[in-house]
């Protein structure tokens, strides 16, 4: 009687772990550990390609050096290059033709403000943005109304007598063929430090970076953990907002977020609607990530259904491939060994 006893409440305890564990929410497992890649380049159509890499060292001369690399005129900045190819005519940008998966690219400045004061002193352009719907142009987002508000925002700031903070900020330069270059401060110490990304799909777009190429998103605000999951990717567009290249309507900045590839950020601001053309022939033709072993990267990218535009092939004294990612941006995989 005892031994039936004990059987039975053993068999209770089974059932219900077993009950128990049908109803647990079921956790995600762990991505496989990728092999690192490190952002090697960024591949810039010129029809200048001698003069565009003269040009970099003269904003950022702490930070670039022109060089070559590959063959290739070049601009060596930290561990990154950018490298220019001879074309006849003039490259297509977001002034000229569709846009593209890349927006621009950009340097960390310890004082925006003083190197755009210094830009305008050695003659180079600015490319401006309007502070209003109703306003004018400024060469930093710290000359518009601050938080980055809507139309109404700024009238409902302007009654306030809200005035811009005009400290720090960011802004851009209209480089050669075109080029859209970022100066934006923050640190102490200038660096290239990031390529700007427009995706239909901000969160999706990390997800796919970070599945695929093992980018790391970071935390969310308040160290939250991450929130571009592959189940809720596609968020709501907040309203457009100002600073912006465009007076009307504004520009729409969110949702957003970036990856990261050791220090550099693959930043994502959304392109509503989609439609974006493939990066090839264009301004930025692709920007490249580094990895030590090309062909384990490229079985895996193909088991994983990755659509390559170049399978590999020789790339000077080393090899490549290249594949497209989120909204026809082409990325190049260099073997660096």
């Amino acid at each position: 009687m005892k031994l039936a006893a004990q059987t039975t409440f053993r068999v209770g305890i089974l059932l219900f772990a077993l009950l128990y564990a049908a109803n647990m929410p079921t956790l995600a497992q762990a991505p496989a550990q990728l092999a690192p890649m490190h952002v090697h380049h960024v591949h810039l159509n010129s029809v200048n390609p001698k003069a565009a890499a003269e040009y970099y060292p003269k904003p950022f001369a702490a930070s670039a050096t022109k060089t070559t690399f590959s063959g290739y005129e070049a601009v060596k900045t930290g561990n990154v290059y950018l490298l220019f190819t001879k074309v006849d005519t003039p490259p297509q940008t977001e002034l000229t033709g569709p846009q593209t998966a890349v927006w621009h690219f950009g340097w960390n400045t310890p004082d925006s403000r003083k190197y755009n004061e210094r830009f305008r002193a050695m003659g180079l352009e600015i490319a401006q943005m309007w502070d209003a719907a109703d306003g004018k142009l400024v060469d930093l987002s710290s000359d518009a109304l601050p938080g980055f508000p809507t139309q109404e925002q700024i009238l409902e700031l302007r009654a306030k007598g809200t005035m811009p903070s005009r400290q720090g900020g960011f802004g851009y330069l209209r480089g050669p063929d075109g080029a859209l270059i970022e100066n934006a401060q923050s640190g102490q110490v200038e660096r290239f430090n990031h390529i700007h990304m427009y995706h239909e799909h901000p969160l999706c777009a990390m997800q796919w970076y970070a599945t695929h190429l093992g980018a790391t998103i970071p935390p969310a605000a308040g160290g939250a953990p991450p929130t571009a999951s592959a189940g809720d990717c596609k968020r709501p567009y907040s309203p457009p907002t100002w600073p912006s290249f465009f007076k009307f309507p504004g520009f729409v900045r969110d949702p957003s977020g970036n990856v990261f590839f050791d220090d550099i950020s693959i930043s994502i601001r959304p392109w509503p609607g989609g439609g974006l053309v493939s990066t090839r022939g264009q301004l930025v033709d692709h920007w490249a990530l580094s990895v030590a072993n090309l062909d384990a990267t490229v079985a895996r990218l193909s088991s994983e259904g990755v659509r390559f535009l170049e399978q590999i092939h020789p790339w000077g004294n080393a090899r490549a491939a290249m594949i497209e990612g989120p909204d026809r941006v082409a990325i190049e995989i260099v073997e660096v060994r």
